[in-house]
């Protein structure tokens, strides 16, 4: 597995997702994932499964030190009173002595940035949680919350169709990791004909060339979700081959 480095800190390239993914079904994905070899999970407030992906992780047996755990706040908690009981209470589902990154979900429209900040990197001080994001932010916004807390991660929707060349450009100048949900956009590379090419002469699949491309760019991370096991282990194994700078540029080409 490789590892994203970004402020000194190590974060596994690739992740799994667990948006969509409910009850019985998700218990069952996450334990399956780290039996795969994932050790990055992603969940959310607002995907209301903060309680079976704990259950899975547990059921995967796996040492707590060796996973890096990710959440995220959503609007209605970033009031600072609504905050705090919001962070304790993802720490109780998840059933985790500490979140390894916290992330305000999206956008305030009301509560300022600043506010909501203050009270996740208070539990930061505590150890609660070991670092912060943002998700689905700009770079003016990202700069903004830059001034209130120190920012590891900005997770936002990456992949060959999204030109996201500005906030990639802006992250990785600050020492920022991006985080790519939807990286196989929903499954429209399966589609793409010049992905499907790059696909064929390594003898992958579209989504394996795609995770490929996220992961060799530098501090991205990719956070596929895949209901089945099959998906599962077909985007983990991306660690075999390498796209030449030409096959980058080609994937790159399809957002401009």
């Amino acid at each position: 597995m490789k590892n994203v480095t970004v402020q000194g800190v190590k974060v596994p390239a690739l992740g799994f997702g667990t948006w969509r993914l409910s009850g019985r079904e998700c218990r069952e994905a996450v334990a399956d994932a780290l039996a795969v070899g994932y050790r990055h999970i992603d969940t959310a407030r607002m995907y209301h499964n903060e309680t079976e992906a704990g259950q899975g992780i547990r059921d995967a047996q796996m040492p707590r030190e060796d996973l890096f755990l990710v959440t995220k706040l959503w609007l209605d908690d970033y009031p600072r009173r609504k905050a705090e009981r919001a962070i304790e209470d993802s720490l109780r589902q998840l059933n985790a002595d500490y979140i390894d990154l916290l992330l305000m979900h999206w956008p305030p429209s009301e509560t300022p940035v600043g506010e909501t900040l203050d009270v996740m990197n208070a539990y930061r001080d505590k150890g609660d949680v070991l670092h912060l994001g943002v998700s689905n932010f700009s770079p003016s916004l990202t700069e903004q919350a830059l001034k209130a807390a120190p920012i590891l991660t900005n997770q936002i929707e990456y992949h060959p169709f999204k030109n996201q060349s500005e906030t990639v450009r802006f992250c990785q100048e600050r020492d920022i990791m991006i985080t790519a949900y939807s990286p196989v956009a929903r499954g429209a590379v399966m589609k793409d004909p010049v992905i499907a090419s790059i696909a064929e002469r390594h003898g992958k699949t579209p989504a394996q060339v795609t995770l490929r491309w996220l992961i060799q760019q530098a501090k991205v991370s990719a956070i596929p979700k895949a209901a089945s096991p099959e998906h599962r282990r077909g985007n983990f194994d991306i660690w075999d081959f390498e796209l030449s700078p030409d096959e980058m540029r080609a994937l790159t080409a399809l957002g401009e």
